[in-house]
């Protein structure tokens, strides 16, 4: 979910790097086989004078990684390196892969501008990068590292073969759909997709003290965050410095200004009965996928039963709503509160019935819940 984000800082970073006259070499996860601890897209950044920026594993796999970055950079040619850890899972999980995990990085030096990838990071609409990778992992390649920028109606850049950008762009559209990237074999070469996707949107219909940090821990794990409140002392920068957006505006003229779809996850939390209740009214019709609502459950019922003789609700309006908001873990103050919400909204995101992992019957990181 952070990947949007954490690629466009250390993009960031790269442009930073260049305008200095640095060079630099970025590594890339491309494949995972078992668990690991970071997924394919994940990057580290390296200048030639050591700094980085990113990461590719828990924290052991950074040395060595910017050791071989550094060569990259004074070669000029890219390398792929597998970090593998066997079947021992206490190693695995000391090398910052996780259990029996086994992790490919491609390793390229930055020769060319990266700002068409990072211009597309301002807007929100999804995007693959499609990269030829070198033949076999250990090679040694110049001319690995093409590159094909694909969304949903066009293509820019070059893989070397106009076949080969076009199997590249029909694969990478298929990468979006399902919202994944891996190594995908297209004839005789290896193409690494990275399937970027917009962040998804927290609005918090409140800016009381204790949507500080929800709105902080949020950003954190990687939701655009924005912030409404019809008072406008409440909504600024120091209040809430991780928000995308502070929203002056009442409901009923807030419809205009905000995109309410099924990627958006709100929390009504104004602590004033009425503004929640139409709050509550402008998003039961909408496309959002959690409405949250702090609060006792007798309050929201109340709000509900308002709405519901205005108009009748539906099941999958019912479904959407979460009040008393959160998981039930136990919470004493505003931050534990937001963990809570944070956890519920994750829960409903991935799919996942929240529970210990240690009742868990399958790996973590398995497909079929």
């Amino acid at each position: 979910m952070k990947h949007w984000l954490e690629t466009r800082a250390v993009l960031d970073r790269l442009s930073e790097a260049r305008r200095a006259g640095s060079r630099a070499a970025l590594a890339t996860i491309v494949r995972v086989k078992g668990s690991a601890y970071r997924h394919e897209g994940a990057k580290l950044l390296v200048v030639e004078d050591g700094r980085t920026a990113g990461n590719v594993s828990g924290g052991c796999l950074e040395q060595d990684v910017r050791e071989v970055a550094l060569q990259v950079i004074r070669s000029g040619h890219s390398e792929v390196r597998n970090y593998c850890s066997g079947s021992d899972e206490i190693a695995a999980w000391d090398l910052g892969m996780g259990c029996d995990g086994q992790v490919d990085l491609l390793i390229e030096p930055v020769l060319e501008d990266r700002s068409e990838v990072r211009a597309r990071l301002d807007q929100r609409a999804p995007f693959a990068v499609c990269t030829a990778l070198p033949a076999a992992a250990l090679s040694r390649a110049p001319e690995a590292g093409r590159r094909l920028l694909v969304d949903a109606i066009s293509a820019a850049g070059d893989l070397g073969s106009r076949d080969l950008n076009a199997q590249a762009t029909a694969r990478a559209r298929e990468f979006l759909g399902e919202e994944r990237s891996g190594i995908t074999e297209l004839g005789d070469r290896s193409v690494f997709i990275e399937s970027l996707m917009p962040p998804p949107q927290l609005v918090l219909f409140g800016a009381g003290d204790d949507a500080r940090p929800l709105a902080q821990f949020a950003s954190d794990v990687g939701f655009r965050v924005i912030v409404v409140d019809k008072r406008p002392a409440y909504l600024t920068v120091e209040r809430f410095p991780a928000a995308a957006a502070l929203v002056d505006s009442r409901a009923d003229a807030l419809e205009r200004r905000l995109t309410l779809d099924p990627t958006c996850y709100t929390v009504v939390m104004t602590h004033s009965f009425f503004d929640d209740q139409a709050f509550v009214r402008l998003l039961l019709p909408s496309a959002v996928s959690y409405i949250g609502m702090l609060g006792p459950r007798q309050r929201t019922e109340r709000i509900l039963q308002i709405l519901g003789r205005e108009r009748p609700l539906d099941p999958s309006q019912r479904d959407r709503i979460y009040g008393p908001v959160g998981l039930d873990i136990g919470t004493d103050g505003a931050e534990q509160v937001a963990l809570s919400v944070l956890s519920e909204i994750l829960s409903v995101r991935s799919g996942r019935r929240a529970r210990s992992l240690r009742d868990r019957e399958v790996p973590i990181h398995a497909d079929d819940e």
